[in-house]
């Protein structure tokens, strides 16, 4: 049987415990929604000010020269490749996941269109379980290009074989599906695919920051993902872009704005894009945003994805053998695999009243977050979460559950 005392061993043996110290995280509270929105690293407050009392206050327009305004999104980009698996000049941070994903996935479809091989092709394939946003963005996408375009939606992964099918212009896949945390098959599911002729487009919210991703390794065709959540870069901070330089040159999208252009100034009426990643941009760049992404790319530069990947896995399966034990007789059900090559890095766990279980959990200083239907998501951050926090947590859930300390009746709040 595990007790604290183990897990404050495992703590004093932690080769990235001293990163919690550089996150400004209240006293008494275990934070496990680090996969929804990152804590706030403590440098974020001191760069916050520098943009906006001296770059903006004082330098003001003369900043996007002098302060690198106008290059931020690809020395972003360039900072968050290695994460990903990706080259210098291959990635932006830009606009939002939705966006950027409108841009991938239009420009997926307009590749298909112009190879005659491939041109009569009108199905795209997607989980019905990827994030909502992401099924909308084809939907729309599908309905405003009015040429017979289809969104095919499976129920369960290993469907995803059979359903990627000569017919297949566009696959477009969560890495980490955001309810269970089930963890696809990248490099896999990118082969199948190729094999059918279809590109694949990879969003990669609840993967980016927390395991390790090689997707040029993978030969993967396009990427998008969040800053916000593991990487820490604050609320509705900028996303990113993936295009591989062998796609570059035949990259568009309709969102064709002056920033994507080969030369903005020139002030030009017609657009011509830019021949390098810069194409994926489009109007001008969120500057504050985009300067607390950095702090939170500049630590990732000091540790190792292996030993972040390594920590996650060892938290969550504590996470999930603790709560066994000491929820047993529970009506819990586990949603998140079990197996660490098909598990992301958050756990799910299922309850009837799972929205009232968490709100009692939050109430008592263990912030989770709630999806529906039933699920109660528990998101493990190795940079600033501890093994403590973890026997904490449990020891927390285990008391609500056995005293019936939710209620049941509780009202939603707008955002779960």
């Amino acid at each position: 049987m595990t007790t604290r005392d183990d897990c404050l061993a495992l703590d004093r043996a932690d080769e990235l415990a001293h990163f919690k110290q550089e996150f400004a995280l209240p006293a008494g509270i275990v934070y496990l929604d680090g996969n929804s929105l990152g804590a706030r690293p403590k440098a974020a407050l001191q760069r916050a000010r520098q943009v906006v009392e001296q770059e903006w206050g004082e330098d003001l327009i003369r900043s996007w020269n002098k302060a690198g305004w106008f290059e931020l999104p690809g020395r972003l980009g360039d900072k968050l490749a290695p994460l990903i698996g990706a080259q210098p000049g291959e990635v932006v941070v830009t606009d939002t996941t939705s966006v950027n994903l409108f841009k991938a996935l239009a420009a997926a479809l307009r590749m298909q269109a112009e190879n005659p091989a491939t041109a009569q092709r009108r199905v795209i394939v997607s989980e019905r379980s990827n994030f909502p946003t992401d099924v909308y963005i084809a939907q729309g996408l599908a309905q405003w290009l009015d040429s017979g375009y289809t969104l095919r939606l499976v129920d369960a992964p290993e469907e995803l074989p059979q359903a990627i099918d000569a017919s297949v212009a566009a696959v477009m896949l969560t890495h980490v599906n955001y309810r269970s945390g089930r963890l696809l098959d990248m490099p896999g599911l990118t082969a199948h695919a190729h094999a059918q002729g279809a590109l694949i487009v990879w969003d990669l919210a609840h993967s980016a920051g927390a395991l390790p991703v090689e997707l040029e390794q993978a030969n993967a065709d396009f990427a998008v993902g969040c800053t916000y959540k593991y990487l820490n870069g604050g609320p509705g901070a900028p996303a990113f872009i993936w295009v591989p330089k062998r796609h570059q040159a035949r990259f568009g999208h309709p969102l064709s704005g002056w920033w994507g252009h080969a030369n903005p100034f020139a002030m030009s009426s017609e657009f011509a894009p830019h021949p390098g990643i810069a194409r994926a941009l489009c109007g001008t760049q969120p500057i504050t945003s985009l300067a607390m992404v950095e702090v939170g790319l500049d630590m990732y530069a000091r540790t190792d994805m292996a030993a972040l990947r390594r920590k996650s896995l060892v938290m969550t399966d504590l996470f999930i053998g603790l709560v066994e034990e000491r929820c047993a007789g529970q009506p819990l059900t586990l949603d998140t695999p079990r197996e660490h090559g098909l598990r992301g890095s958050h756990v799910s766990f299922t309850h009837p009243q799972g929205y009232a279980v968490m709100q009692a959990l939050i109430g008592r200083g263990v912030i989770g977050d709630y999806r529906e239907p039933g699920i109660m998501r528990f998101g493990f951050t190795p940079l600033y979460l501890s093994y403590a926090d973890v026997w904490d947590a449990v020891d927390t859930l285990a008391d609500i559950l056995q005293r019936q300390a939710y209620d049941a009746g509780a009202t939603r709040s707008a955002v779960t």
